[in-house]
């Protein structure tokens, strides 16, 4: 089984005399086969800057090598069990996220589940309502697709994260392996009921 490592970011956008730029805020939607080359240099930055700090360099070089890639997001964006969405604002990618169908770990007590298999921001980005808004689009893709339950790996040693996801009503079920080149590193599995979120809830 496939797992995949969520995890927040930050840093404000500032330009080089530290004035804050005006920028058009980006708008989320579902990833075409035009976005995977902006797609994967996204998803490789954004996981090298939340993690490169924390791991060894031939770690992340391993990881990076079999998860991104134009020809690795070309196939993701066109899989029939991920749903991929983009934060665009017309001239580059803020954010993305994709939910996975299929099966979950025991923990996830679920009929049909489907997981948050990755969320991340550009740091330039932050503080701006992309992770609000990726959020709500999967959700809405999850209730559409008749979930029962979502569920997400996040790094144990992420408390950051923990609580932007305690904020939209997940809890800790349990924990799984995340392996990381050669390195084993465990990861808490959250989840939540995504049925309410009919109301908004």
């Amino acid at each position: 089984m496939r797992f995949s490592r969520l995890r927040l970011l930050s840093r404000r956008l500032v330009t080089p005399s530290g004035a804050h730029q005006r920028r058009t805020m980006p708008t989320a939607r579902r990833a075409a086969p035009l976005d995977a080359p902006r797609l994967a240099a996204l998803a490789e930055r954004t996981f090298r800057a939340a993690f490169g700090s924390s791991n060894t360099r031939e770690n992340m070089d391993a990881h990076c090598a079999s998860a991104y890639g134009e020809t690795i997001q070309a196939s993701e964006i066109a899989n029939p069990g991920i749903e991929t969405f983009v934060c665009d604002d017309g001239s580059e990618l803020a954010g993305y996220a994709q939910l996975r169908w299929g099966t979950a770990p025991p923990c996830v007590l679920a009929s049909r589940p489907a997981e948050i298999q990755r969320i991340y921001v550009d740091q330039r980005w932050h503080g701006k309502g992309i992770a609000q808004a990726l959020m709500s689009q999967v959700f809405t893709a999850a209730v559409l697709g008749n979930a029962d339950q979502v569920w997400l790996g996040v790094w144990e040693n992420n408390p950051r994260a923990l609580a932007f996801y305690r904020k939209f009503g997940f809890d800790k079920v349990g924990h799984h392996v995340f392996q990381l080149g050669n390195d084993p590193q465990r990861d808490w599995i959250l989840c939540r009921d995504v049925r309410c979120w009919r109301s908004g809830a």
